[in-house]
């Protein structure tokens, strides 16, 4: 429903549509667990600003019109319409302005004005509306015990005037009504209310779906924002250590063999250039949100440039088994794992060699990274973020992750990645 918004100030209960039906929700407020709508807040305002003048106009033009009908349809069986009954038929077509604020006091006073009319004689006509659309107002709100005792009243003060005061009552020697004419007019009593319960049970619905939506809305935008950083962690880790490698090589080495200084500088320059690449590749998703990206998405088929990177920061890694070709997903998942893998050999591991192993199992991808150890650092017992992340990019794919340490006081990384298999490149 148009309009939605959350109510500011003390807030609603988790789930307030299930405690009363909400009757111009985004008008009052949603409603409290009394069913009743909720007074406070923005409520309060929003109901000063807004007036239902339209169909209030129109209802009781169309009441005074069709009542005028009547009387001539009447005539010599009812009380002629006077002045007192204009404005009793005024008043009950007025009183729904207020039938979004105050529905109870609204849906008691057009009964109230009803039997009054009713009462001193005049022609039965399109003044029984005014209660109904006053009594769906009130259940649409949420007042439905209120509008049911109010239709309820209405009959009981109908049945009492038909056949017991009918004797002292306005026109002289009315006969009174027959039994017909009170179940035809329960039956229009019980049309009133299911139709305002069908109306109430709608908006109950519509107000369930929107949340629904909403919540969807929030899921989807809260794994696009975990998306985006798990590349940029992913992106960033490796290039850095990189850096933080090639940094060091070059401070060491500045004044004994300023050559292989330069060369580490120029691995840090290119490195960061490739991460500022990346980062922006990733970032362009934020700034224009479903265009097409600039850069492909990296996949396995650089994992040379990968193993070139790794050794650049001063470790050897060696490939055993060619990568298939995989879906856009599983590929970037894919080079993401073995990526953050072997930036954690480079950070964590003594050792300056890894083991690369790839392997196809029928539609199941593994990857094994193997370091020779010793670990080295706080983070190195399998507990850090790249990990976590490379868990959360298996699982996305319903693969699975197992990293720790080897009995030889080596590290494995295990990933198994389920993939549609496609041509092998």
């Amino acid at each position: 429903m148009a309009g939605m918004r959350e109510r500011r100030g003390n807030g609603g209960p988790p789930g307030w549509w299930r405690h009363g039906p909400p009757a111009r929700w985004w008008r009052h407020g949603p409603p409290g667990r009394d069913g009743r709508s909720d007074r406070a807040g923005d409520g309060d305002e929003d109901r000063r600003s807004r007036w239902p003048w339209r169909s209030t106009a129109l209802l009781t033009a169309f009441v005074l019109a069709g009542s005028g009908f009547a009387e001539r349809a009447q005539e010599g069986g009812r009380v002629a319409l006077d002045p007192f009954a204009r404005v009793l038929l005024l008043a009950a077509g007025v009183t729904l302005l207020w039938r979004w604020r105050h529905p109870a006091c609204v849906a008691f006073g057009t009964v109230a004005a009803v039997l009054l009319y009713l009462g001193a004689g005049y022609p039965y006509g399109p003044v029984f509306l005014t209660v109904a659309v006053a009594c769906f107002g009130a259940v649409v709100s949420g007042r439905r015990r209120v509008a049911w005792a109010a239709l309820g009243t209405l009959w009981a003060g109908h049945v009492l005037m038909a056949h017991v005061l009918y004797r002292w009552l306005p026109p002289a020697g009315d006969p009174g009504a027959s039994w017909n004419q009170e179940i035809v007019a329960a039956t229009w009593l019980v049309a009133v209310v299911a139709v305002s319960e069908l109306a109430r049970t709608r908006r109950e619905q519509w107000a369930r779906e929107r949340a629904e939506r909403a919540r969807a809305a929030r899921r989807r935008a809260d794994e696009e924002r975990l998306r985006i950083a798990r590349e940029l962690h992913d992106v960033l880790a490796h290039s850095i250590s990189v850096i933080n490698v090639q940094a060091g090589v070059g401070l060491a080495l500045l004044d004994s063999d300023p050559e292989q200084a330069r060369t580490a500088l120029t691995t840090i320059k290119d490195k960061s250039k490739e991460a500022l690449g990346e980062v922006r590749q990733v970032l362009d998703t934020l700034r224009a949100p479903g265009a097409a990206p600039r850069a492909p998405a990296p996949g396995l088929d650089r994992l040379p440039e990968l193993v070139e990177q790794a050794a650049s920061a001063g470790l050897a890694v060696t490939v055993e088994g060619e990568p298939p070709a995989l879906p856009p997903g599983a590929d970037l998942a894919a080079f993401r794992i073995l990526q953050e893998a072997l930036t954690n050999v480079v950070r964590h591991s003594g050792s300056r060699n890894a083991r690369v192993r790839i392997d196809r199992d029928g539609g199941r991808l593994r990857l094994r990274v193997d370091d020779d150890g010793p670990a080295t650092g706080a983070d190195a017992g399998g507990r850090g973020s790249g990990l976590a992340g490379m868990r959360e990019r298996a699982a996305a794919l319903g693969g699975t992750i197992e990293a720790g340490p080897r009995p030889d006081g080596g590290f494995r990384v295990l990933a198994v990645l389920p993939y549609e298999a496609e041509e092998d490149r």
